[in-house]
């Protein structure tokens, strides 16, 4: 995604300071200050060296994780999402697709408190799971919750409308209802079907690439004349509601009767049966200027609050002493982890490939771009017969010999 920035001559938007905080229901476990050294004592005093250690988890995976660049630098692609763990961090990778966060953690020195406390809180409010959710996840998720995430000036979405943009593709507006299997002079053809407000069409192509996810419920695609047939993966998603909500806050909820004393823009919780959401904070513009600051804690403010389920009113009255407005959007926002174990394949058939099986590994904007190189790489070595670049083995020593 750095890379993509850069190309496309956009900005790093402005970070707005604002301190965190985690709510078990009854009161802050976790509060965030303005001193660094305050923040690592506290963390030391509840948990011990746990932090230390999930620290030192997450740096090694990442390391590792980080390995992928150099290997689609050199032109190298996988065939399936297994190998491209594998090649990157053995079968330790692998198993972390396979076993909970919480597990991993608890096996490297980390403390169940730390873990239903901060880890807990950091899934709930990037996830919207528990810790059970893979360790392979976990770590990329954990990894961005420790100061390194950043957002475009006027938008995320810029990078995707640039890149459309840039590579000058010819856009059908339509939605696609299927995909059916030819030849011609003995290679795979592939019929696409799509329908729009002016009716039906189709086009054919040589080679095809899907990225939506092909779950149950999620997809109408429907696949033809495939042997063996293409049908839909097993797993389901998990919902997220969205409330935008412009008020202001109850801090007395918070156990701050003074609203001008409530000192963090963000919320998060740890897994309690008596909260209704699972995270909130103080959002910030997509274009910020030089002048621009937060709302008091006073001051009606822009709040986004996560749950599993929308908000009623006596809920919103228990987070806000009044509001102006609400913007509601349920999304099905991540798979929902504990419903499948297996990781969908890259080839779906000689030239016909799926993006959104990387989810189910972890799901970020980043995994989906690495996903999306791989695939490119992939389709262009498979089609010029470049098979020494894919599904390599021992590749850092071949990166390092080609340099």
């Amino acid at each position: 995604m750095q890379d993509f920035v850069k190309l496309l001559g956009l900005k790093h938007r402005r970070e707005v300071a604002g301190k965190s905080a985690i709510f078990s229901g009854e009161q802050f476990v976790l509060e965030e200050t303005d001193w660094y050294l305050l923040n690592l004592f506290r963390l030391w005093w509840h948990y011990g060296i746990s932090f230390l250690r999930l620290q030192m988890w997450v740096e090694e995976v990442m390391e590792k994780f980080m390995r992928i660049y150099k290997y689609q630098a050199h032109g190298y692609a996988f065939s399936n999402l297994e190998e491209l763990l594998r090649s990157l961090g053995g079968e330790t990778f692998i198993n972390m697709t396979q076993r909970s966060v919480a597990e991993s953690l608890l096996e490297v020195g980390v403390t169940q408190r730390f873990i239903d406390d901060v880890i807990a809180a950091v899934l709930r409010s990037s996830y919207g799971q528990s810790v059970l959710v893979p360790a392979f996840a976990g770590a990329m998720s954990l990894a961005g919750a420790q100061g390194n995430a950043w957002a475009v000036e006027g938008g995320n979405k810029l990078v995707c409308s640039g890149l459309l943009k840039l590579t000058k593709a010819k856009v059908i507006q339509a939605r696609v209802t299927g995909v059916s299997l030819h030849s011609s002079d003995g290679k795979a053809l592939y019929q696409v079907r799509y329908e729009d407000d002016e009716g039906q069409g189709s086009a054919f192509y040589d080679m095809v690439v899907i990225a939506t996810p092909l779950h149950s419920g999620r997809s109408n695609i429907t696949f033809e004349n495939f042997d063996p047939p293409i049908t839909d993966f097993p797993g389901s998603f998990h919902p997220t509601i969205t409330s935008v909500v412009h008020g202001y806050l109850n801090s007395s909820y918070f156990g701050f009767p003074d609203p001008k004393l409530f000192p963090f823009a963000s919320i998060l919780t740890t897994d309690s049966p008596d909260l209704f959401f699972k995270a909130m904070d103080n959002i910030c513009p997509v274009n910020i200027s030089g002048a621009f600051r937060r709302k008091q804690p006073q001051e009606a403010a822009i709040w986004r609050v996560l749950s599993q389920q929308p908000l009623d009113k006596q809920q919103l009255k228990t987070l806000f002493r009044s509001y102006y407005s609400v913007q509601v959007t349920e999304w099905q926002a991540y798979p929902h982890y504990d419903s499948t174990k297996s990781i969908p394949p890259i080839i779906l058939h000689d030239n016909l490939f799926y993006l959104n099986g990387v989810e189910w590994v972890a799901s970020s904007m980043e995994m989906a771009a690495v996903a999306a190189k791989n695939v490119a790489l992939l389709a262009y070595n498979r089609w010029y017969q470049d098979l020494e670049k894919i599904d390599q083995k021992d590749l850092m020593h071949k990166v390092k010999t080609e340099l």
